[in-house]
């Protein structure tokens, strides 16, 4: 079989699978590289689910607006799977006068960018959500965002990727990047080369490694996030929540159960091949947290926890789009726990901009010669 596409791109997660997606609607021929042995295997199947813009950095708010106004609403249909897409809100909540000035700075740069977007007091926050307790004086209300199953949708891109001829190969570590007459067209795994006149990298954290070979270095940092699932609950609200200082969020699902993620402070660890591992201070600091909002969720009981890396960049925002230095290079990574939301709209963008040299959204703001030192 041969090895050369229209597009190579490396990261099967839900970035790497929806980017083929759209570039083979789009008649490309494609070819995905994952280094694990399993499709979604990072932050794609490690997160909250939240499908949000509220919270946002204004940069970066105008794809996932895209996304969630032109294609999570039907995206259960076009991908022949049950994404569990709900959009019944979120509530970023807050209890003190300082999470309240985060929340108006948030609320009002959001504003700017056009987003239905408002603050709101305690009394209105337990209208919308009655088991939230009386500590909650304040909150964010976006009534356009919501929550979905991350792995069913990502292994719904990945399906009818496949179906529309994409290639996918597991267990195939990209190592190097390589240039041809000083385009990059070659990327060397650890028993292949794969050809490309396009090279997407979609691999996480793993994207500063792999670029550095061609001179590029992505300004980023690894932080672990850890979630919890409890046993299903009887039904509470649809609402997706999260705090000012982003310290815990979560929603319940279709199926009753509550997820919710964020993080102690303290660093976890991993195994020798790189999969984090959860410590055993996060999930009862978690709890605690959310005790105090939720005091309804007190008996639940909790089935397992994981943890995941989150790729984070130096200015909180991801990097996408081509590279001046490296023609033929596409980058799409640092999405800083904020990947599963954006996807749709960042891989449709990304997609276009591929194919046409131009996309429906403005990326400028993300590209990587935002790094570029200003003379």
């Amino acid at each position: 079989m041969s090895n050369k596409a229209d597009v190579v791109i490396v990261g099967g997660g839900i970035i790497g699978c929806s980017i083929a997606y759209y570039l083979a609607k789009k008649e490309k021929s494609v070819i995905v590289l994952e280094g694990s042995d399993h499709i979604g295997d990072g932050g794609s199947s490690r997160n909250g689910g939240g499908v949000r813009q509220s919270g946002r950095d204004p940069r970066e708010l105008p794809l996932v607006m895209y996304g969630i106004k032109h294609l999570w609403p039907k995206l259960s249909e076009e991908l022949e799977v049950d994404c569990e897409y709900h959009q019944d809100g979120n509530l970023r909540l807050g209890k003190t006068e300082k999470h309240r000035q985060i929340l108006e700075g948030l609320t009002e740069r959001a504003k700017k960018v056009g987003l239905d977007v408002r603050m709101i007091d305690g009394d209105e926050v337990r209208k919308i959500n009655p088991y939230l307790s009386e500590e909650v004086t304040c909150a964010s209300w976006c009534p356009t965002d919501g929550h979905a199953n991350p792995l069913t949708t990502t292994l719904g891109y990945y399906k009818m990727a496949r179906r529309m001829g994409v290639r996918f190969i597991t267990g195939e570590k990209a190592i190097e990047l390589k240039k041809v007459k000083g385009k990059l067209s070659k990327v060397v795994t650890e028993n292949n080369v794969y050809e490309g006149d396009t090279i997407v990298v979609a691999a996480g954290y793993h994207s500063r490694e792999l670029v550095s070979t061609v001179g590029i270095d992505i300004p980023m940092v690894q932080n672990m996030i850890e979630c919890l699932v409890t046993e299903a609950e009887p039904h509470m609200f649809d609402q997706m929540l999260g705090t000012a200082e982003a310290d815990f969020y979560g929603h319940q699902t279709k199926h009753g159960s509550f997820v919710f993620g964020g993080t102690s402070g303290f660093e976890g660890v991993s195994k020798d091949n790189g999969t984090p591992i959860c410590n055993s201070l996060t999930a009862s600091c978690e709890c605690r947290g959310i005790m105090k909002y939720f005091p309804a969720l007190a008996d639940a009981k909790i089935v397992r926890t994981w943890s995941g890396w989150v790729d984070m960049m130096v200015d909180g925002v991801p990097v996408l789009g081509f590279v001046d230095e490296v023609p033929g290079l596409v980058l799409a990574a640092g999405f800083c726990g904020h990947g599963f939301g954006i996807a749709p709209g960042a891989a449709y963008n990304i997609a276009e901009l591929i194919t046409t040299g131009a996309s429906p959204v403005d990326m400028t703001a993300l590209r990587y010669d935002r790094f570029k030192a200003k003379i």
